[in-house]
């Protein structure tokens, strides 16, 4: 099994160590203070502050360098990368795909870079809210676009499955594009349902009175602002598509409650997109051969069904 060296231990960096060392890989990993790194160093892993050192040792080891750092943070790091291990095996989970790979190629031109992004996260950041169990069943996108290096996406899928995930190949651009639709403007609407049901200050009847949807539908509202920011305004152009079709559609639902009083559209329209998402949460493990010239044409077709990538043996 490969070693994995995992560059940031929030969330999601720290919850990839933690479920790599559990699945029996050699792993170690940065941080970006020295209380986070006696953090780490204090719950039995092997973090430091000395990305030099960190990286150092993953060229020697041919480990595969995991970038886990808010996109604001990532020229720094890939310069690092580039001045001390220029050919690594590289991936990342920075949310949006694009801005990433352009990053990579400008800043860490000779890495043998594989995107990756598993979906997967809380309100919550910081190492201690790490959980090894956070990827178990939750899809983990890895670009399938041409031109990559097959060995390495084998490194990042491997990796997938052993943190209990779910690979879902696809392209970085389209991968943009659904983010954008299913996880950016979702923390938008979520920060401007808070802010409606909050009303004016000092008037909180409102906020007494909720229950569960207005919980459910404002849970990432409660994420670091920091952290929406960077992920959202990353994706901006992706994201300001899937605006344009959400305020298209409240425009429509608006005009039909004043005309008409009704919502019937927007209703059964929610309702049949929440039953077709229902029906995603088991798809369908298709092999695929690691080998032959149309791979990465096949995985992105996959992907873009709905599918999941088999484990190879």
């Amino acid at each position: 099994m490969r070693a994995v060296c995992v560059l940031g231990t929030g969330l999601i960096g720290g919850s990839l160590l933690r479920a790599a060392a559990r699945a029996g890989r050699e792993v170690w990993g940065t941080a970006s203070s020295g209380a986070t790194a006696a953090a780490a160093v204090a719950d039995g892993f092997d973090v430091t502050t000395d990305t030099d050192a960190a990286l150092t040792r993953a060229r020697d080891a041919d480990a595969l360098v995991v970038v886990a750092v808010p996109l604001p943070a990532l020229e720094q790091v890939l310069r690092r990368i580039d001045a001390v291990a220029p050919a690594c095996r590289l991936t990342d989970a920075v949310s949006v795909k694009v801005a990433v790979a352009d990053a990579v190629a400008e800043f860490a031109p000779r890495a043998r870079y594989v995107g990756g992004h598993p979906m997967a996260g809380t309100a919550e950041s910081g190492w201690a809210a790490g959980d090894p169990d956070l990827f178990t069943g939750a899809a983990w996108v890895v670009a399938a676009d041409d031109g990559l290096d097959l060995d390495v996406w084998r490194d990042v899928a491997e990796l997938a499955w052993a943190c209990g995930s779910r690979v879902v190949p696809a392209a970085i651009d389209e991968h943009d594009r659904a983010v954008a639709r299913i996880s950016h403007l979702p923390h938008l609407l979520a920060a401007v349902l808070a802010s409606v049901g909050a009303g004016e200050q000092g008037d909180d009847l409102a906020l007494a009175l909720s229950a569960g949807s207005f919980a459910d539908g404002t849970r990432v509202a409660g994420t670091r602002p920091e952290l929406v920011l960077a992920m959202c305004e990353g994706n901006r152009h992706a994201l300001l598509a899937a605006v344009d079709d959400a305020l298209g559609r409240l425009g429509a639902m608006r005009g039909a409650l004043a005309s008409t009083g009704g919502l019937a559209a927007t209703v059964h329209s929610g309702y049949d997109a929440r039953m077709r998402w229902s029906a995603t949460r088991d798809p369908l493990a298709l092999p695929v051969s690691p080998k032959g010239d149309d791979v990465l044409a096949e995985l992105r077709e996959l992907g873009r069904r709905g599918d999941v990538v088999e484990p190879w043996a």
